[in-house]
């Protein structure tokens, strides 16, 4: 008996920014093409399409090569086991969502460049948003992190894409209990910091969202040790003592010491719940303005916060300085 063709999944993921790359169904073929370490794990799923076991770890890192080298020419990519492993649309959006941010300080226009600086606090083994960042709009990134072996992956991949080796600057926060503290130097100046805090508040807690994610994935639990570990990530990509509010709530704290310093501010929430305690300790900093940008990816709901102590007249100034430095500069 031959089983019935289920309905197909919609053709566009409208939830996506209107200019992420990743709104239309893969196109494996292209993807192959371009990365054939990929044509491996590629099957024909239930409704007879091209696809991968997104269940399967090593599928997922082998998409998320393809998808880093034909849509943002990085040749080379990868992480250790164990590490945490990104969904790339999702990474995109909130990088597109921060350009919007940017844009609407300087007259509409998103600008572009390496006169744009972003701070990406927890840059990970995998220094997702640099590259896609870079790619995408060409701006400079400072990563941050206090995993020493995650830097160091990091770093690597930044010297198999040697474009990236003058854009990308990865620094050790040395202290696990601060975030801005002791990284920026008194004359630095950022357009935007950025941040996936860790949102768990135990390993326990961590662990349950794991089998959630195999569960969802149309999974009892997950096969073996080495999957478990490298869909769940290292510790400090998970979580922390009181979780994302504790984490953001601290940030929103050290932000004020560095007011002048950032024009925006940024992190992504992801639990609903936390952001009455996140708008409280922004109102308790005086932050002038606050911005929360609801983003979806399938049934994944997340937002973004966005603050910063500048008001109108000083984020247009902050433009203008740049404009008059490139000119001096003979851009």
């Amino acid at each position: 008996m031959v089983l019935p063709l289920k309905n197909p999944p919609p053709s566009e993921k409208t939830g996506l920014h209107p200019r992420n790359k990743h709104r239309g169904r893969y196109d494996f073929d292209q993807l192959m093409q371009a990365s054939p370490a990929l044509a491996s794990f590629v099957k024909l799923n239930a409704y007879r399409e091209a696809s991968i076991d997104f269940a399967n770890p090593q599928a997922v890192k082998a998409l998320n090569g393809a998808l880093l080298k034909y849509f943002y020419h990085i040749s080379e990519w990868d992480i250790p086991t164990q590490y945490l492993c990104p969904p790339i649309p999702g990474r995109a959006d909130y990088l597109h969502y921060l350009a919007d941010l940017l844009a609407s300080s300087n007259s509409g226009v998103i600008p572009q460049g390496d006169s744009v600086s972003v701070l990406d606090i927890g840059v990970g083994a995998n220094a997702i948003y640099p590259l896609i960042g870079h790619s995408e709009y060409g701006w400079r990134f400072v990563g941050v992190d206090i995993d020493p072996v995650a830097l160091k992956n990091a770093q690597h991949v930044l010297a198999a894409n040697s474009d990236l080796l003058t854009a990308v600057e990865l620094r050790l926060q040395t202290s696990p209990n601060a975030i801005f503290k002791g990284i920026l130097g008194e004359d630095e100046r950022f357009d935007l910091t950025m941040c996936n805090p860790p949102f768990h508040a135990s390993m326990h807690e961590a662990r349950a969202g794991t089998q959630r994610k195999w569960q969802n994935l149309g999974k009892d639990s997950a096969p073996n040790k080495e999957a478990v570990l490298n869909f769940g990530g290292q510790a400090a990509e998970l979580y922390c003592a009181g979780g994302e509010e504790a984490f953001v709530n601290q940030m929103v704290n050290e932000s004020k010491q560095i007011a002048t310093q950032c024009l925006w501010f940024s992190t992504l929430i992801s639990k609903a719940t936390s952001l009455p305690s996140v708008y409280r300790a922004l109102k308790n900093v005086n932050a002038l303005q606050v911005k929360t940008i609801d983003m979806a990816q399938g049934q994944k709901k997340s937002r973004v916060v966005a603050w910063t102590f500048l008001n109108a007249s000083q984020r247009r100034a902050w433009y203008d300085a740049k404009k008059t430095n490139r000119e001096n500069d003979g851009e």
